[in-house]
This record gives C-alpha cells, sequence and structure tokens, in this order.
C-alpha cells in the first residue's frame, strides 16, 4: 500500500461511471451515518478467501463465482436467496466430485447493486433520461423522478446486504448446506431438464459414498461435509460507498473494505490513474480485475503491480471476458505477457459480457451455445499455455427465467419474454447453470489430469 493512500485519496483522482449527487450535504449525510453503522463482513474472512485463492492461483482448487447481474430492492426475497445459494452448492458439487478438486465458492450478492452503462442517458419514444445505475443509485422505472441519483439509497442496500449475508450465513453453517441434503437441493422447475437427471445421479454416488464412509467407521458428519464457506462479492463501482464501509483491522492494521469479501473493478473504471485503482490499491481484500479484448497489456501490469506490489498469490484474478469468437486471438498474448513478468494471478473466465447481443424480438440475451464456447477455449488455450484455467465468473439466478436463448430448455428469440425479469443483463437460470456446470467440471478434470503428468518428475 502506497504511504499516500487514504480511504479517500481515490477523491483526488479524475473518476467515471458514477452519479452526480445534487444535494451534497444529504450525501454526506448518508456517509456519515454508514461510516458508524457495524461491516458486513471480517477483514480474517477476507484473508482467508485471499489464502483459498492463493491454492486456485497454485492449480490446487477452483474458483466458482456467480449471482446475479443486478440486485434489486423489489426482487429482495429469502426464497430468491435461497435458490441462488442453492445452485451454486449443486454446481460446486459437480466440480468438486468430478475433478476431485476444491472449490472457492463466491457469490456476486449482498453488495452488487451498481452498474456501469455505456451511455449516461436513455431515450424511449423521444424522451431522454438518466440511464438507470442500479437500485443504489436510482430507480430503473422510466420517469424524472425515479432517475433522480438519491444517496439515501445507499442505506437501504447496506440493510439489505446485511439481511442477506445473514441468511446466506446460515445457509451456509447451519445444516443447508450439508452434503447429505445433495437430493434437496433440486429445483422442481428443473426436474425435467436432462442436466438435472445427471446431477440426481451424481447425488445418488455422493449418498452412496458417505454410506460407505459411514460402514467403514469413517465419520461423515464432519464440519467439512455439514458445512461450506460461502463469500460475497460485487464491482466496487460507487466509491462514496465502499469509502464508508472501508476500516482498520485492528489484528493486521491493514485497511479493509467491509462491504463484501472480494472486489473487481469493470473494463470501464479499469484505469491507473483514476479513482477506483486507487481505491482498490488500499485495500486487503482479494481484487478482481476484469480484462477484455482492447485491454492495453502494458497499463494492465502497471495495475497488477499497483495493486499487488508484493505479488501475493491470491490477491489479484484476472476475470477475462473477450467473446467466444475472439478468445483464441485475444487471450494466448496476455497469458504470455503475465507468464514473462512473473505476476501471480486466479485466471477465471466471464463467458457472458462478451457474448450479449440483441435477439429480433428486441430483448438483450446471450446465446447458450456461446457461453459454453467461450468457456471451452478458455480451457483449451490454457492447456495449450500450459497455465491453469482456475475460475469462472457468470450471471445467473435460482429463479425460473428465460433470459439467455438456448439450453436443453431450448429458449428461443420467441420465448425470452416469457420470463424476462433482470433489471438490467440477461442471466442464466438455473436449468443452464447446471448445464454449464458439467461442461465445466469435464473441462476441469481433463485439465487437472493434464496439470498431474507435467508434475509427475517433480513428485519423482
Amino acid at each position: 500500500m502506497s504511504k499516500n493512500w487514504t480511504p479517500d485519496s481515490w477523491r483526488s483522482k479524475p473518476i467515471r461511471q458514477v452519479p452526480v449527487y445534487a444535494d451534497q450535504a444529504e450525501l454526506e449525510k448518508v456517509e456519515a451515518e454508514l461510516g458508524r453503522c457495524p461491516p458486513l463482513v471480517f477483514a480474517g474472512e477476507a484473508r482467508r478467501l485471499t489464502a483459498q485463492l492463493g491454492d486456485v492461483a497454485e492449480g490446487k482448487a477452483f474458483l466458482l463465482q456467480g449471482g446475479d447481474c443486478a440486485e434489486s430492492f423489489g426482487e429482495f426475497h429469502a426464497d430468491n436467496i435461497r435458490d441462488t445459494f442453492r445452485v451454486l452448492l449443486q454446481m460446486s458439487v459437480a466440480l468438486t466430485y468430478a475433478a476431485a478438486c476444491p472449490v472457492v465458492k463466491v457469490g456476486r450478492i449482498a453488495g452488487q447493486f451498481a452498474k456501469p452503462r455505456s451511455s449516461d442517458f436513455e431515450t424511449i419514444d423521444g424522451v431522454k433520461l438518466p440511464s438507470y445505475r442500479g437500485d443504489i443509485i436510482n430507480d430503473i422505472d422510466f420517469t424524472p423522478e425515479s432517475r433522480i441519483p438519491d444517496p439515501k439509497r445507499m442505506l437501504r442496500a447496506y440493510s439489505q446486504s446485511a439481511s442477506t449475508l445473514n441468511l446466506l450465513r446460515a445457509f451456509a453453517q447451519g445444516g443447508y448446506a450439508n452434503l447429505h441434503k445433495v437430493h434437496q437441493w433440486n429445483l422442481d422447475f428443473v426436474k425435467n431438464n436432462p442436466a438435472s437427471e445427471q446431477y440426481t445421479g451424481l447425488a445418488d454416488r455422493i449418498d452412496e459414498a458417505l454410506g460407505f464412509m459411514r460402514a467403514c467407521g469413517v465419520d461423515a458428519d464432519t464440519r467439512e461435509l455439514s458445512g461450506t464457506d460461502f463469500y460475497t462479492s460485487h464491482e466496487a463501482l460507487l466509491l462514496w460507498y465502499e469509502e464508508a464501509l472501508t476500516r482498520v483491522d485492528s489484528i493486521t492494521g491493514r485497511w479493509y473494505d467491509t462491504s463484501g469479501h472480494m472486489l473487481w473493478v469493470g473494463d470501464r473504471t479499469r484505469l491507473l490513474d483514476e479513482a477506483h485503482i486507487e481505491f482498490l490499491s488500499g485495500i486487503g481484500n482479494p481484487l478482481g480485475l476484469k480484462v477484455g479484448p482492447t485491454t492495453d497489456m502494458d497499463d494492465l501490469i502497471r495495475i497488477i503491480d499497483k495493486v499487488n506490489p508484493q505479488n501475493e498469490s491470491g490477491r489479484v484474478t484476472l476475470i477475462c471476458r473477450m467473446g467466444a469468437d475472439l478468445l483464441e486471438d485475444k487471450l494466448p498474448p496476455i497469458i504470455r505477457r503475465i507468464e514473462e513478468e512473473g505476476c501471480q494471478v486466479v485466471w477465471s473466465s466471464d463467458p457472458m459480457h462478451g457474448n450479449t447481443i440483441t435477439s429480433s424480438s428486441g430483448f438483450k440475451t446471450r446465446p447458450f451455445e456461446q457461453v459454453l464456447a467461450e468457456i471451452r477455449r478458455f480451457f483449451r488455450v490454457h492447456r495449450a499455455e500450459g497455465t491453469y484455467a482456475g475460475g469462472v465468473h457468470f450471471e445467473m439466478t435460482g429463479q425460473n427465467v428465460t433470459e439467455c436463448t438456448g439450453g436443453a430448455e431450448d429458449i428461443t428469440d420467441e420465448t425470452l419474454g416469457d420470463r424476462y425479469r433482470t433489471f438490467c443483463d440477461p442471466r442464466l437460470n438455473a436449468g443452464q447453470s447446471l448445464e454449464l456446470a458439467f461442461l465445466i467440471a469435464e473441462s476441469l478434470k481433463e485439465e487437472r489430469q493434464a496439470l498431474a503428468k507435467l508434475r509427475e518428475p517433480e513428485q519423482l
């Protein structure tokens, strides 16, 4: 951390993708109130996540990071939180079982309220209004009053995040995540999906394995099987909110952003001498950097050096969002440069953002086959480069939505409107997420087998 860094040093830097608040006095009042609020997460939890991501960087684990595109106040419900958590558990089990590999589970949840936009304004039927930037900033209703940025929304976002985290901790450690309940995690509305049938077969094999352990006198009711670690993450976009929740850790004396365990910066705000990188450079949380096809490698290396000057393993995750058609051309040079520089990073694939299109029916969507294609090519490129494809970062929901075309349900352009509920970008539904998990499981199994062969001489 720079000697000149403070939680508010970002304020002296250029900034983009944030609102202009008309009432500065109200903004300062909200910041002060947030500053008095208890932390949402704890520094020790963030350090534990960094250590587990260090295992991912070394090829010993896999990062599963998924959740909502943009959380909303209107969709806030315990059932929605449970169903998203449940699908991530299912995906984790599929990956762990197939690849014999620990899975680090990180949700895009309990803080993912702000969204960058390609334009400051949107026009509908000749009416031009400020863009919707997420419920933490303004409202999605297309009226002049709704689109005014309101700082008090940060307090509601904090309250909802606190409630969400409380429920997630109960699910993760209170028995819901117990491996003995793998059959109970299946969602009714995907039971006829082939991926759900595949999951049921997997659950049967896990039950048999647990029964075998018990018959052999092995304790099958250990803490490791009855609960799980689950972490939260979001894009650190609204820096007034992030600064207000930044605290000094009493153990290490280091600053941590207690709004979430892991924070990331997007393609639009990942600029070396601007506010977002300045803020992230001083906090101890593990960080994600989105990397797109237009990324300048010299700038990226300088950014990595700034946010991770000690080259700490697990500190930086590069979240690659290329698009299926560009990945095999754009990703290899990035991998080679990072390897040449000796940067310790986790390589993760975001197969969603580079594959967004507008359907013939007018909905923004993502063809599921393109999502799968990007994942396949991500693993293939890393095998060819001798590096480890360590994670996936995607937008999904446990709800029965129709937002991405394709998959076993065969969602078409014509049926997108049946249950299109996203507040921003299209998400995979539970069935598509399970299909994705089984594809990743096979790719991960092949990758780990190849990695083991490479390491055979070391073991000898």
